[in-house]
């Protein structure tokens, strides 16, 4: 498991006493489990897409394809072994740093993008969608539209205030 680890940090937590382990430990949790981390590997994913993560077994860097995406886990299955992990966000490289594909990915010029909803793309009964804080599609219903957000009903007994720009609108079928 010390593969890529530097020698002299080895030998300063080979040293280290149980309790300052222990207390490593938890603040290294603590870190990892920080909504930012997450987000910032999670904002660059999309299902069926080819990461590398880390295989805690033997430290070693595998392949595998995104199936699933979850609040704090990403379910992929590992490309040689066709087996499912389920892995916290944080062991995954995040995909932007992925040497591969950034070096067959030749630089082009940005698409423009979509103009922001305004005001008046949004109507009362409007089936909308956005992201909550923790990147969860929420699906709900116009119910009054203000100066500089919607308010909207998820049907669960929630309501959100949400600004224009973050809303889609939602096809019924």
């Amino acid at each position: 498991m010390s593969r890529g680890v530097d020698p002299r940090m080895l030998e300063l937590l080979n040293n280290a006493s149980s309790l300052q382990l222990f207390e490593l430990s938890t603040v290294i949790e603590r870190l990892l489990a920080d909504p930012r981390r997450i987000i910032a590997v999670r904002v660059n994913l999309h299902l069926g897409q080819t990461v590398r993560f880390l295989d805690w077994r033997d430290g070693s860097l595998r392949e595998g394809k995104v199936l699933a995406m979850k609040d704090t886990q990403v379910v992929l299955q590992d490309l040689r072994e066709r087996r499912e992990w389920k892995l916290p966000y944080t062991a995954i490289e995040p995909p932007a740093a992925h040497g591969s594909h950034a070096q067959q990915t030749p630089p082009t010029q940005p698409e423009p993008s979509a103009p922001k909803p305004t005001r008046e793309d949004f109507r009362r009964g409007d089936k909308v969608a956005f992201e909550d804080k923790y990147l969860q599609t929420v699906v709900s219903t116009v119910v009054r539209i203000n100066e500089r957000t919607v308010t909207v009903d998820a049907g669960n007994g929630n309501t959100w205030r949400v600004g224009f720009a973050l809303l889609r609108r939602v096809l019924d079928i």
